[in-house]
């Protein structure tokens, strides 16, 4: 494979139309070839004195792919039975187009399963999360999630050295932004590949959820998980989760760029287009 080192059209665009995949992966196996280019395109990412403090874990075993799939589904469950979920992320929710316009961030909940339909303001009110447990929402959730994962052919799980991970001190803010390069490298290379890639985000919320993956991937004393992702090549048309929604609008120029100072915010030329991204 011939890869360009100048940048042009191809890669600026490949960046602006970057996604996160909710639905399900083809069952194909991510060739070796390609899961080594991902790793060399993390590797080109900067860190600071080149410490390159990143470490990765390949999964491609389907048993240990459906293990933390098990604990990824219990812990959406929990999450949401608890309402812990909707309570700590209430503030990111947008119910509409024209609040999503309005604020250009957060996610749109544009996809609810029937029932909760005709309630979409008040889901996640208390009599939301009651109308949830009674339809047997937060199992749903969690089956749909432990589905997605394990129906995934390549999980990587992403660590940083404890030499260089050091919380509290500038090493430890240096490793965190090293390894978030990383990861932004691989993101933006698995849709030149066909690709998609997804968070596994809900054991992190739980201690002992995240501690029994740590020990399933025998993470050793000298180095810290810090995320875990799913990947796998996509298929033609992607099945929607029970409860979905779209996060593709992005802030104008003005709402995150000033010029010179923070009080003086950056305005577009005329000809610029907002962008979207997910």
């Amino acid at each position: 494979m011939t890869i360009s080192t100048r940048p042009g059209p191809s890669l600026i665009e490949g960046m602006l139309a970057r996604r996160t995949t909710n639905g399900p992966f083809r069952p194909d196996p991510v060739s070796r070839e390609h899961q080594h280019l991902l790793m060399r395109v993390a590797q080109a990412a900067p860190s600071h004195f080149n410490s390159q403090p990143w470490r990765f874990v390949l999964v491609e075993n389907p048993a240990t792919i459906a293990e933390v799939a098990r604990i990824s589904g219990e812990s959406m469950t929990e999450l949401i039975e608890a309402g812990v979920f909707f309570e700590r992320y209430r503030r990111y929710f947008r119910f509409s187009e024209t609040e999503m316009n309005a604020r250009r961030d957060g996610i749109h909940i544009d996809h609810l399963p029937g029932p909760l339909r005709p309630f979409t303001r008040q889901v996640f009110s208390d009599a939301g999360l009651k109308l949830m447990r009674q339809l047997g929402v937060p199992r749903k959730l969690g089956e749909d999630n432990r589905r997605l994962v394990a129906g995934s052919p390549l999980l990587l799980a992403a660590l940083l050295d404890r030499t260089e991970y050091r919380p509290g001190e500038l090493s430890g803010f240096y490793s965190v932004f090293g390894l978030g390069a990383a990861v932004e490298n691989i993101w933006n290379a698995v849709g030149a590949l066909g690709m998609g890639i997804q968070f596994v985000s809900t054991p992190m919320e739980i201690p002992r959820q995240w501690q029994a993956l740590g020990q399933l991937l025998r993470v050793p004393p000298d180095l810290e998980l810090m995320a875990v992702y799913r990947l796998g090549y996509l298929p033609e048309g992607e099945k929607r989760p029970s409860i979905d929604w779209s996060s593709r609008h992005r802030k104008r120029l003005e709402q995150f760029v000033s010029r010179e100072t923070c009080d003086v915010p950056e305005h577009a030329l005329s000809t610029e287009h907002e962008q979207t991204g997910h």
